[in-house]
């Protein structure tokens, strides 16, 4: 969320850097509201003073004496214009609010220009791309040929775009949660968590979710109450400091959960409906980090080499590539994704996206640190996958697959599997 009298500012250029993202800033729809909010709430104060001048004014003359009827008569048409301003205020508040919330962040300028994938600078590579000596089959096939996979039967069960993992596929998934765990607490200094996945929609709200993506969240209510599931543990690791001051000492603060995520996946069509790409539930190991916001460029690059190192461990080939302005998430003032190479569609895709989301979402959720001089200010937080199980069991499918039907799994994956190849049978050893 944004802070609109920044947005006013000239020197913050806003119109300029949210066009980079197709958004149009109504300046003059925001000032009005702002106008309104403002002075109706001077208003208010300027005739609760007078109120409070009428009511000494109608003790004295009593004491006096006097006549007291249009004195009383002034004051109940105080309160009357008192709440008339109260509940103008309150709703140019509101309407500022509701505004604030459609508004994304401000790309950085470091950001190329662009709206789609296209536009995106590609910065590095890291892996050989393996070559076959025969057409490589997709993990969907890979796994159902193995019966490791079981899609058929997760439709019967929930509908498309769920899936049922079985021996040694859900051991594999097992082990992935394990091994990024692991990495991440033991080698990369983070805290792991075990959290809620339903949260309220004020911690929605506080990451950018609500109201912008109502449509893709499942909701489910209880009673009276509304809870929605999460559809990324970026949520309520993010959310876990909201209302709070972070000492300076604390800073940085580098957290990471496994949870299952729920999307509706709204809008999706064509081959990522397909396997394990884009589910309606999926897993993943999510990483967030909490710092001063002059901290948050290092803390980013710093958040997607570990998104990287594990898909190294895994022997995985990757690039990663800085996404153009009109592609960058909603709350993000930049991002990284990390791609991987999926053999079957000669290809990288997406399997981490690395953000740095500035303040924007420290101010939704109101969190806060001090400066040097003790004054308030806001945190920057940061998000990225470190990694989705499903897309990373596609590729080590995909990557790991031999002539002969089987897989061989990644050797850093071994002391959590308790295997190192799947057979065509679906044994393992």
């Amino acid at each position: 969320m944004h802070d609109p009298r920044a947005l006013l500012d000239p020197g913050t250029e806003a119109v300029r850097r949210l066009a980079r993202r197709g958004y149009t800033l109504d300046t003059a729809a925001l000032e009005e509201l702002l106008s309104t909010r403002n002075a109706s709430i001077k208003a208010a104060d300027d005739l609760r003073a007078e109120s409070k001048r009428a009511a000494a004014e109608i003790g004295k003359a009593a004491k006096a004496g006097g006549d007291v009827n249009a004195l009383k008569e002034r004051a109940r048409q105080l309160k009357d214009e008192i709440k008339a301003a109260e509940e103008s205020g309150e709703q140019a508040a509101a309407d500022l609010h509701e505004l604030m919330l459609s508004i994304p962040n401000l790309p950085l300028d470091a950001v190329p220009d662009g709206f789609t994938d296209q536009d995106a600078t590609e910065i590095r590579r890291w892996g050989t791309v393996p070559e076959f000596g025969f057409t490589p089959l997709d993990h969907v096939e890979l796994g159902e040929r193995t019966g490791i996979l079981d899609f058929a039967r997760a439709t019967k069960l929930s509908g498309p775009r769920f899936r049922v993992s079985r021996g040694a596929g859900a051991a594999l998934e097992r082990g992935l949660v394990s091994f990024f765990l692991d990495t991440h607490t033991r080698e990369h200094g983070y805290t792991e968590f075990g959290l809620p996945h339903l949260v309220l929609p004020s911690a929605l709200v506080g990451t950018g979710q609500l109201p912008k993506f109502e449509e893709d969240l499942f909701r489910t209510s209880a009673g009276t109450r509304d809870l929605y599931l999460i559809p990324t543990a970026e949520v309520p690791l993010t959310n876990l400091h909201a209302e709070e001051i972070i000492e300076p000492g604390d800073l940085p603060l580098a957290y990471t959960a496994w949870s299952p995520c729920f999307r509706s996946e709204a809008g999706s069509y064509g081959r990522d409906t397909r396997g394990l790409i884009r589910l309606h539930e999926f897993e993943k190991v999510e990483m967030v980090r909490i710092c001063a916001a002059d901290q948050a460029p290092a803390e980013l690059e710093k958040l997607t080499g570990h998104a990287e190192s594990v898909l190294q461990k895994l022997g995985l080939a990757h690039r990663v590539i800085l996404l153009a302005a009109g592609d960058t998430g909603f709350s993000s003032q930049m991002t990284y994704d990390v791609e991987v190479w999926l053999p079957a569609q000669n290809t990288f895709r997406e399997i981490s996206s690395c953000s740095n989301c500035g303040q924007f979402q420290a101010r939704g959720a109101n969190i806060r640190t001090r400066d040097a001089d003790g004054k308030r200010e806001l945190v920057a937080t940061l998000n990225g996958s470190g990694l989705p199980i499903g897309r990373t069991m596609a590729a080590i499918l995909e990557n790991g697959q031999q002539a002969d039907g089987s897989i061989v799994i990644p050797e850093a994956l071994a002391q959590f599997t308790g295997f190192g190849t799947i057979h065509a049978d679906g044994k393992t050893d």
